[in-house]
């Protein structure tokens, strides 16, 4: 990473006015706001509608049991209940700026707010005595905790495809040393769904002429001018890394400052490739504190994963088996040889496994192998070539879809392999491996996985190590779940395949 340092005056021309940036954040979030709003009130204004109309076959209702001397439908009680369930939502802060859109804290604040609504209900139907329709409440509940959390993947969904075009995003002073910026850039770079773009650095003095790299952020000053650098820029937040120059006193003095320009701090701990379930917030002494769990490689090779995989495979092939059968037709009458293709593979603690896969290649493909290597200069390690001559035109197809990976899950069938998990190694890559790269055999390799939904076959070697050793030490069901789902997407797109 290279910087380049800016003087005044270029850095007055290269940022607008804070004004304006802060106007422009300011216009996005309310529009986003409203949105989720109006889809909060649409979902639960049918989960009370649905359960008046379910529960009591119409318009017609009966009066609300209670012992007060006064008559009062269920409407009013659908109104007052969608209404008071509405307020709630933004008691708890589920539609503040910094959860909006972000992480899973925004769900589990909508799903405190509707325990905590129906509780009260349930409190005051004991203290006042008052007899709810149990049916009533019971199809409300799920119906709206459904739609509400519906609507707002929906628009996280939007606002994700926004930023990946440069829209909506929160602009990031990066403060630290010249390696911690380049790290965060980059991650931001990476993930442009997290609504994040760093405008620029302040690092410490003679940090832009230390770094070396391929991109260039502009130095906006050093590490002790990052309220001045704010000021100019306007920008929205400020991230602070590693750092040796900032003590505690130093970072209380910024975060003051930096409120009353309304201005969002962020510390970053260092760690990278941490799962949030391995994380705990704790204070301790009056200072707050990360405690990380260990590495879940016992959970990776639990029984239920097993069991998991045992069930989605057999459900795919019980479904996907006119494909396979098309597929193998296809493969078999345009080129010779035979329809599916073993490679040996290692497997979980260093066992080899045939991997079966349907043949995209002509047959004396792996011959050929060594003096492609030695042609385009690939790494023998991790080798992908475009336009690979080897490839027929059904096994092309087959590719760009990953339709040649579906006789792999007979080898989850089998106990080989995994739905989830890291790549498959080839004998080559394994004996290569140092101590960190080994730690990929201590679960089954899978048929899909962390890098497979990051880039597929763009990936670089060690962006496709790091990501297979962060699945390792993060395995959560959760993440399978969400990995199967995402690679759904990425294998109808086609992109990143070859």
């Amino acid at each position: 990473m290279s910087f380049r340092l800016v003087s005044g005056g270029d850095l007055d021309a290269a940022y607008p006015s804070a004004e304006s940036r802060a106007s422009d954040a300011v216009h996005w979030r309310a529009r986003y706001l409203a949105r989720v709003l109006f889809t909060d009130a649409a979902a639960i204004a049918v989960a009370v509608s649905a359960a008046q109309t379910i529960r009591f076959g119409g318009p017609d209702e009966p009066s609300l049991a209670w012992p007060v001397p006064l008559n009062v439908g269920y409407t009013v009680v659908s109104i007052a209940l969608g209404i008071t369930w509405l307020v709630l939502l933004g008691g708890t802060g589920s539609r503040a700026p910094h959860v909006l859109g972000v992480g899973v804290d925004e769900f589990r604040r909508v799903g405190s707010a509707t325990l905590r609504l129906f509780g009260l209900l349930a409190i005051v139907a004991l203290v006042l005595r008052v007899d709810f329709a149990r049916g009533y409440l019971a199809i409300a509940l799920p119906a709206g905790m459904i739609g509400l959390v519906a609507g707002r993947l929906s628009w996280r969904m939007v606002l994700r495809r926004w930023r990946a075009r440069g829209r909506c995003l929160t602009t990031v002073l990066a403060v630290g040393s010249p390696e911690a910026a380049h790290a965060m850039a980059t991650a931001f770079t990476d993930d442009p769904g997290s609504g994040y773009r760093v405008i620029g650095v302040c690092v410490p003095a003679g940090g832009a002429q230390s770094a070396t790299g391929a991109s260039h952020l502009a130095v906006l000053g050093d590490d002790r001018s990052v309220v001045e650098a704010v000021t100019r820029t306007g920008a929205e937040s400020v991230a602070i890394t590693s750092t040796e120059h900032l003590g505690p006193a130093q970072l209380r003095q910024m975060a003051w400052e930096l409120d009353q320009l309304g201005v969002d701090l962020i510390v970053a701990p260092g760690v990278v490739d941490i799962a949030g379930v391995r994380l705990t917030h704790r204070v301790v002494a009056g200072m707050p504190m990360l405690h990380i769990d260990g590495p879940r490689y016992s959970l990776a090779k639990s029984r239920r994963k097993a069991l998991f995989d045992l069930v989605f495979a057999s459900a795919v092939v019980a479904l996907a088996a006119p494909a396979l059968l098309a597929i193998a037709i296809a493969v078999k009458c345009t080129s010779p040889g035979p329809v599916l293709y073993r490679s040996e593979r290692i497997g979980r603690d260093g066992v080899p496994f045939k991997m079966i896969k349907f043949r995209s290649m002509f047959v004396n493909a792996d011959q050929l192998a060594d003096q492609l290597i030695a042609e385009h200069g690939g790494n023998p390690v991790f080798f992908k070539l475009k336009d690979d001559p080897r490839i027929t035109p059904v096994g092309a197809f087959l590719r760009k879809y990953s339709l040649d990976e579906l006789p792999q899950f007979f080898n989850v069938l089998r106990g080989e392999m995994s739905v989830v998990g890291p790549r498959p190694q080839v004998q080559r890559e394994v004996d290569s491996y140092d101590g960190a790269m080994r730690r990929r055999l201590l679960v089954k390799p899978g048929l899909t996985g962390l890098w497979q939904v990051s880039g597929r076959s763009d990936l670089s070697l060690e962006d496709s190590v790091r990501l297979d050793l962060s699945y390792v030490e993060n395995w959560s069901m959760v993440l399978d779940l969400s990995l199967i789902a995402r690679t759904i997407g990425v294998v109808t797109s086609g992109d990143g395949a070859y």
